[in-house]
């Protein structure tokens, strides 16, 4: 039953990319980047095998105690669903097959090969070590195992799968949150001791006696002799490999014996949320719809996250000079953040947008709907950024060029992302999913689009950014409020309203039919 199931995970994954060339693409993107990663890791260890065993060590050992912790940091940011727990429980499985199968899957991505046979290349590295090669043929795979069933276990719980469809929500995405902050934590870190080769070198080995460094530590102790560390070490991998599947298991098991709760609630008679507080209008049904979405969807929570996390990083990485200057661009580099997020807006409403295309809502009034609900949002949010540096630094006179600067990229988003999402749909997670759910093959091209279509929205926003930069620079109070008025008077916006409604009018069935297909994958 496993190996039929790893089967049928290959054949939904080629299912998905026969329909989608786009989808093929990204996927072999992605196939040949860790190619290419892969080859630079399996070089690099061939040469550290011919160096001493003192530098092949600290630098195995800490290399892949990073890896360990990248596969449970990146289980948080994408999540290949393909062999869903949810969907298994069909199958005449017990919970150990059950776990077995998904592991290999695990093991037969992309990312699980890469790490595999870099693993294996570390034999390559121990060469002139029989010992460690003997060693390593038991730590080996217990440590790619390690980074997998760790990945599996916190994938399942941060999902919150077992729980409450809030609670399993609201922990899907409050996990982000020290993965945004990962680069302060870090260079914290680094700062707070002299690092050199000494202090690298204690951290390497205190590395090596924790559960992500165990296995991969214990080849090189093999090597300089130490059998008892050997055994201590691959003493404590076992045990950090057995308590992982413990509590994957348990995830598992609490999962399969509590499905997922829709949430429910009862509404009074007559109370309609905003669509009761909005004009009858097409334009004012989308705008309450999407307004809902902003305020209750996970999905659309989750991308508000970095929102105050901002301030938090400009201040961190520019605490060596002026604070004040970095704070003061943090409008414009909010309006870009959270001006681009509707650029395939469409996405999330799902098989729900047959609603609208059946009622005949025109393109222009959903485009409208859909940047006023989003401008709720954003620009109370960049307001504040904006006028908060200047109220604790007293420059007044550089106001209205950050303000401007700042309206201008968010109505410039909003204009580029009017004309995008009318021609582009993308995988997401399901309402009630892990919001950082993803589909094989389509990382890859949405970060490129989400980049694209970011660069057009700067480009089309510079003569408002480059005015407002002179004018803050310069302190010069009359081309702040200069650039502060082009940035208010951008008319892409109203543009891409109309280009956008054009041809949304054209693409609505074409949108819906896509977004079936993304339901049924």
């Amino acid at each position: 039953m496993v190996a039929t199931l790893l089967r049928l995970r290959f054949r939904v994954l080629g299912n998905q990319l026969s329909r989608s060339p786009w989808q093929l693409i990204g996927f072999i993107l992605g196939a040949l980047y860790g190619l290419g990663m892969l080859a630079a890791a399996v070089a690099g260890l061939v040469f550290l095998g011919l160096g001493p065993t003192g530098l092949a060590g600290p630098v195995i050992v800490g290399v892949g105690s990073l890896v360990t912790l990248g596969w449970v940091l990146g289980s948080l940011i994408g999540v290949d669903t393909t062999l869903d727990p949810a969907r298994l429980v069909v199958f005449p499985l017990t919970l150990r097959r059950m776990m077995i199968a998904i592991a290999l899957a695990g093991v037969c991505g992309i990312p699980g090969i890469v790490t595999s046979v870099a693993a294996l290349a570390t034999l390559v590295t121990w060469v002139r070590w029989p010992a460690a090669i003997a060693v390593s043929i038991v730590s080996v795979p217990i440590a790619v195992l390690t980074a997998v069933v760790a990945s599996r276990a916190m994938t399942t719980l941060a999902s919150g799968m077992g729980g409450k469809r809030r609670l399993r929500e609201a922990s899907g995405i409050l996990v982000f949150v020290p993965l945004i902050l990962a680069g302060p934590i870090i260079g914290g870190l680094a700062t707070g001791f002299a690092l050199n080769l000494d202090t690298i070198e204690v951290v390497v080995r205190v590395l090596g006696w924790t559960p992500i460094g165990a296995a991969w530590a214990a080849p090189a102790d093999a090597a300089a002799g130490d059998w008892l560390a050997v055994g201590a070490k691959l003493v404590i991998a076992l045990a950090t490999l057995a308590l992982l599947w413990m509590l994957w298991g348990w995830s598992l098991r609490n999962t399969l014996a509590h499905p997922r709760q829709q949430a429910s609630a009862t509404a009074r008679p007559g109370r309609l949320g905003w669509f009761g507080r909005v004009p009858t209008t097409p334009g004012g049904a989308v705008f309450a719809r999407s307004l809902t979405y902003w305020i209750r969807d996970p999905r659309y929570l989750r991308q508000l996250i970095g929102v105050p996390l901002v301030p938090v990083l400009l201040w961190f990485y520019l605490r060596g000079g002026d604070p004040a200057v970095g704070l003061s661009f943090t409008a414009p580099i909010l309006a870009l953040v959270v001006g681009i997020v509707i650029y395939a807006d469409i996405s999330y409403d799902g098989t729900a947008f047959a609603a609208e295309v059946a009622t005949g809502v025109s393109g222009r009034a959903d485009r409208r709907g859909r940047i006023l609900a989003a401008a709720v949002i954003a620009v109370p949010i960049v307001l504040v950024a904006a006028v908060l540096p200047f109220f604790f630094s007293g420059r007044w006179e550089q106001l209205p060029g950050i303000l401007g600067m700042s309206l201008g990229i968010l109505l410039t988003c909003y204009g580029v992302c009017a004309v995008t999402s009318a021609q582009l749909v993308v995988p997401v997670a399901s309402p009630g999913d892990n919001p950082f759910k993803r589909v094989p093959g389509t990382t890859y091209l949405q970060g490129l689009s989400f980049l694209l279509i970011w660069l057009i929205a700067i480009a089309l926003s510079s003569p408002a950014i480059i005015l407002g930069m002179i004018a803050f620079f310069t302190a010069d109070a009359v081309l702040s409020i200069v650039a502060g008025a082009v940035g208010l008077g951008s008319v892409l916006v109203t543009v891409g309203v109309r280009v956008g409604g054009r041809m949304l009018d054209r693409s609505a069935p074409v949108l819906l039919t896509r977004l079936r297909a993304m339901a049924n994958a």
